[in-house]
């Protein structure tokens, strides 16, 4: 049923419960598996009378790069192929467009609950968000928050 399967990966301990959900799933299917990891696109932040200087953008894009290398590498320990893809951009829509371009079957994704209703009404969130515009199934790995 799953062939292809995308694993939004952010390196949290949610993404790494995921990350290893995932390879289950996939082992089971035999799946190929594609990890996406979304540098989130910073809105025009101030800073004095200007905009966020531009290595700090760079930064972040370097930070999740090598959170995707790790994922690519855990994976490949344990025996899994894999590729994967840096995105930039909104990560709802970033882990939606991918899916729909690569003919995804199922995004897996994780979930840190959150501890009280202020941090969630504060965080928002990003699965409630994925699962009405998914072009295809969702799995999501939940981490209890406690």
């Amino acid at each position: 049923m799953y062939k292809r399967i995308l694993l939004a990966f952010d390196g949290s301990n949610s993404g790494g419960q995921a990350l290893l959900e995932c390879g289950d799933v996939a082992n089971l299917m035999q799946a190929e598996i594609k990890l996406l990891a979304v540098t989130p696109a910073m809105p025009p932040v101030y800073v004095g009378e200007g905009f966020i200087p531009t290595d700090t953008l760079e930064t972040e894009k370097e930070r999740f790069r090598k959170i995707l290398e790790e994922g690519i590498h855990t994976l490949r320990e344990r025996g899994f192929a894999c590729q994967g893809q840096l995105s930039f951009g909104e990560p709802v829509d970033e882990i939606a467009r991918v899916a729909k371009e690569w003919g995804a079957d199922l995004i897996v994704i994780g979930h840190r609950k959150a501890g009280s209703w202020a941090e969630r009404w504060w965080r928002g969130s990003v699965t409630r968000t994925l699962i009405e515009i998914a072009p295809c199934s969702l799995l999501v790995a939940i981490i209890d928050s406690k």
